[in-house]
């Protein structure tokens, strides 16, 4: 069997300690490392600081660790959905480090592709622009964006096989790949666990030389934030 196998979530964030800095995927409610989330509850360490792109919401995803107030600051582009977040901001508990989105993204894919930073329009003349350099190009300004890592890495995929290769599925891709790449170490949770060779070369996202530790969740709840239906006719 592959080293890079563990037995569960718990297995795979055992020597995560408090302070670090972790990625985790998801946007919205998809594509989220569920179990890892939850053995990080259950491991009790605190004073993270966690990248994701958004937070959650109150009792799912990133939720849960807010709860437990074992996040001390968050980099992230949408938070709107989740209630105890804005009052740990407003109360003074939790940093935050809001970042658009598109600027989010470029800046894990950096930090994967050992891009140190790059220059940007987004956010000139904005209070994301303070204390940033800025540079004129053709006339337009731009400013440094640095590139993001992190000492550990969690994504969610829908398959993988025993070498790490992972195969994300439809938009719970997002912020996934990127922070694979990013991770001095990346833990992947997927649905199916297969054996190598399984996977077809050409569908693979994500290569296994990303991927230090990979399991096979379970229970997963895949939830929908905001179900519409069109009333039967």
């Amino acid at each position: 069997m592959s080293k890079k196998i563990v037995a569960n979530a718990d297995a795979a964030v055992h020597d995560i300690s408090s302070g670090a800095t972790l990625m985790l995927g998801g946007f919205g409610l998809c594509g989220i490392p569920e179990n890892c989330i939850a053995a990080l509850v259950r491991l009790g360490i605190n004073n993270l600081t966690c990248i994701s792109n958004n937070a959650g919401v109150d009792d799912f995803g990133l939720g849960f660790l807010l709860q437990t107030r074992q996040i001390k600051k968050m980099i992230s582009s949408y938070v709107g959905e989740n209630a105890e977040f804005e009052r740990q901001v407003l109360a003074g508990e939790l940093a935050i480090d809001l970042v658009p989105q598109g600027s989010l993204a470029e800046r894990i894919r950096a930090g994967g592709a050992g891009i140190p930073a790059f220059y940007t329009a987004t956010g000139y003349g904005t209070e994301v622009a303070e204390g940033k350099e800025v540079r004129d190009f053709n006339g337009r300004p731009c400013i440094l964006e640095h590139a993001l890592h992190a000492d550990f890495a969690i994504v969610k995929a829908w398959k993988g096989d025993h070498s790490g290769n992972l195969i994300f599925k439809a938009t719970a891709r997002n912020f996934n790949p990127m922070m694979a790449m990013a991770g001095k170490i990346t833990i992947a949770e997927v649905e199916h666990l297969v054996p190598d060779g399984e996977l077809n070369p050409n569908e693979i996202h994500t290569p296994g030389i990303f991927v230090q530790r990979i399991f096979q969740g379970t229970d997963y709840e895949k939830r929908i934030e905001q179900r519409t239906v069109t009333p039967r006719a």
